[in-house]
């Protein structure tokens, strides 16, 4: 088992770390580098494997209604633990809530547990996302209008692979791989990225973001294992919340902070500090779903 977890969680980190030692001799534009990935690549993932008609979309209501508890339920729970912290819930909430289900999310799920995971890494991606860019938004500013969902790339592809699967509309074969292909160059360069955003650490807000690199995961399990259990999850769906509800937080919650001018600083070491923390975490996790939830993985 031990040589399972290395070999899930080992090309993670290394393209992660590539991503970091290219960014410590280099200056990447990285902002472009994820604007194209985030308009692109993702929606073409998002589309390609949704469209795909061997995708049974109607089984996975339960993960996604289980996914959206895990990211809202998070932010009721730990609101307590803001308040009696004196810590500002517009800073701590977000990054507590919505996580790392795209550069960490969809590459570990494949990882672990193969291409069969591909439509639960999507759809538990595709929940994050849209609650980010809707209930985050209006966290941090409740006048912005839900209507510029409508204008996010991953939202139309997430609308048109669904109406295409729905509706029992085949696609042709070759352009299935096409998109697949295209879409295939998102986890890597998320992977990418991330390890280039590791460089902005900032240690000097170290106590808030190892707080959170605790209260993050642990939020997200507890609410999780209920879930499971209400809504009869087992196997891969079951697996795939366990390591989704374990995730850290989204290095997307830097950039909307910092958009919005809600004390981006902490927010960044909320989600480094964060992401660093999975590498204890993960493990942990990763071992408790192969001996117990899901021990056919791989």
């Amino acid at each position: 088992m031990t040589a399972q977890i290395i070999a899930t969680l080992l090309p993670v980190f290394l393209i992660a770390g590539c991503g970091t030692l290219y960014g410590r001799f280099r200056t990447p534009d990285i902002r472009s580098l994820n604007t194209l990935n985030m308009e692109i690549f993702v929606p073409m993932l998002v589309f390609a494997v949704l469209a795909d008609r061997q995708a049974p979309l109607a089984e996975y209501a339960g993960l996604a209604l289980a996914a959206a508890v895990v990211v809202l339920g998070s932010g009721l729970v730990l609101w307590p633990v803001a308040k009696l912290l004196k810590l500002e819930p517009k800073t701590f909430l977000p990054p507590m809530m919505f996580n790392n289900s795209g550069n960490m999310g969809i590459p570990l799920l494949v990882l672990a547990f193969g291409e069969a995971a591909l439509p639960a890494a999507v759809v538990l991606f595709i929940v994050e996302m849209l609650l980010h860019f809707s209930v985050g938004l209006y966290i941090l500013s409740p006048r912005t209008p839900l209507w510029r969902l409508l204008r996010m790339p991953i939202v139309l592809a997430s609308l048109a692979g669904l109406g295409f699967n729905l509706g029992g509309v085949p696609l042709p074969g070759w352009l299935l791989e096409a998109l697949h292909m295209l879409g295939g160059v998102c986890i890597p360069l998320m992977l990418f990225a991330l390890g280039v955003r590791m460089l902005d650490i900032d240690f000097g807000d170290w106590k808030t973001g190892l707080l959170g690199a605790v209260l993050c995961p642990l939020s997200g399990l507890i609410l999780a294992v209920p879930m499971i259990l209400w809504l009869e999850l087992t196997g891969l769906q079951a697996a795939s919340l366990w390591v989704f509800a374990a995730l850290p937080p989204a290095v997307l919650n830097y950039l909307v902070a910092e958009q919005y001018k809600q004390e981006p600083h902490k927010v960044a070491s909320l989600v480094l500090i964060g992401n660093l923390g999975s590498l204890v975490v993960m493990p942990i996790v990763l071992a408790l779903v192969f001996m117990h939830v899901y021990p056919g993985a791989n």
